[in-house]
């Protein structure tokens, strides 16, 4: 469970850089709204990570695998990687080099992206079933933690030692997960899922439709699959369109960095834990689908707590009640969301089916959120943060009529895909 918490902090401290630190990195910088949310598409590899996953399931690392194994060879590999890239930030400048920093911040989302894949794979066979759960639980622990390190951390650290410093700790940081991979052992080999009887196929094709065809088409004999797709995708989309404008709102309001990393960041992940805690015991209380509806309101109508903020102006007592209510009422939509999406997956298909779930619910982030800048120009914070709510609508509306479709939304899937074939 050490492991597991620590290759967590690792896996996580990426993605807040990627998201939060880079924004105000960049707002700091000078850059205007609409260019820091176009950033937002340097997050497309965690949305699109189910593409390459078959990869690193089925490819061994040259020289290294045969030393650590297949799964802690890619770890490590991709750690030493991930760490010089980060370094690479505090090597440039974003005012005259804007497109080196896309360019890198786009290496380091991929390379983030490639980390959760092994890392997930690695928890899941490394632990046995009666601990998966507990693993699941810890695994999450480790992975805010590490984004309160990049989140919070280098916030701090860029305020007192400058930008270049809060990178290269932020990249020395990432060798907490190297140490846990290199001092645990390689997972055991399991029996693998039986997608159809490959023994008259060459080894090309039998690999093919084990690690990419397989996991796909079992996910297209769900009723409805088109829309629950669809769904998935939209489901926290007003919080993709908020996440990206937070930190250039809270500047602009002439809160300090210190200040945004002790409210934003430690606060708020207080909040969000606290949040998911509750949206896990309505789940339990009434099930996922009503949970995803419930806290999906909720989630919906926290976000206005910013016009009320942006109405204020900077007072931090406003700011910590706004950050509480939208960071509570987002742990809630997220740990239903998790739920579903878990539902959804077939044994022998898990890992493969939710990385495709899981980069789905993210691809508003790093799309859509895009435009977050483009709105946020045009318009005042109050009437910003009083539009982009609606934005959670089509999602809610998809829901309510999943909901009156027989069999579209299981609470549970028990089918077990190795008896079933491709």
């Amino acid at each position: 469970m050490l492991t597991i918490l620590l290759i967590g902090f690792s896996s996580g401290l990426p993605l807040a850089l990627t998201i939060g630190v880079m924004s105000a990195w960049l707002k700091d910088a000078g850059l205007s709204k609409t260019a820091i949310g176009l950033f937002a598409f340097v997050g497309l590899p965690y949305n699109l990570k189910f593409a390459w996953a078959p990869l690193l399931d089925g490819i061994r690392v040259p020289w290294l695998a045969d030393r650590l194994g297949p799964r802690r060879s890619w770890a490590l590999t991709v750690q030493i990687v991930l760490a010089l890239a980060i370094a690479a930030f505090a090597l440039i400048d974003p005012n005259t080099r804007p497109y080196l920093v896309a360019l890198v911040a786009l290496a380091v989302a991929f390379l983030s992206a490639s980390q959760d894949i092994v890392v997930d794979a690695y928890r899941v066979e490394i632990l046995e079933e009666r601990t998966q759960g507990a693993g699941a639980a810890v695994v999450q622990l480790g992975y805010r933690f590490g984004m309160l390190a990049s989140g919070a951390g280098a916030l701090v650290i860029a305020n007192a030692m400058g930008w270049p410093t809060a990178f290269l700790v932020m990249a020395a940081l990432i060798g907490v997960g190297m140490i846990a991979i290199l001092a645990s052992p390689e997972p055991a080999e399991r029996p693998r899922a039986v997608v159809e009887d490959e023994s008259h196929h060459a080894p090309l094709r039998a690999w093919t439709e084990r690690y990419f065809v397989g996991p796909f088409a079992n996910f297209m004999k769900r009723p409805y699959w088109q829309a629950i797709l669809l769904f998935v995708i939209l489901y926290k989309l007003s919080d993709a369109m908020i996440g990206r404008m937070t930190n250039p709102f809270y500047i602009e309001l002439g809160f300090s960095l210190d200040e945004i990393a002790a409210v934003t960041k430690v606060f708020g992940l207080i909040s969000t834990l606290g949040g998911a805690m509750a949206g896990g015991l309505v789940v339990a209380r009434v099930g996922v689908v009503r949970g995803l509806l419930i806290c999906g309101v909720l989630q919906m109508l926290s976000n206005l707590a910013f016009a009320g903020l942006a109405a204020i102006g900077h007072d931090i007592g406003v700011l910590i009640v706004a950050i509480g209510v939208e960071n509570f009422a987002e742990g809630m939509g997220s740990a239903a969301l998790v739920a579903y999406l878990s539902a959804l997956c077939v044994q022998g298909f898990t890992a493969t089916q939710y990385a495709l779930l899981s980069s789905l619910a993210a691809l508003p982030r790093s799309t859509l959120g895009a435009l977050s800048g483009w709105l946020a120009d045009r318009l005042d914070w109050v009437t910003f943060f009083l539009v982009v709510p609606t934005f959670a609508l089509p999602g809610l509306l998809l829901l309510l009529w999943l909901m009156s479709r027989e069999g579209a939304l299981p609470a549970h899937e028990t089918r077990d895909a190795a008896t079933e074939t491709a």
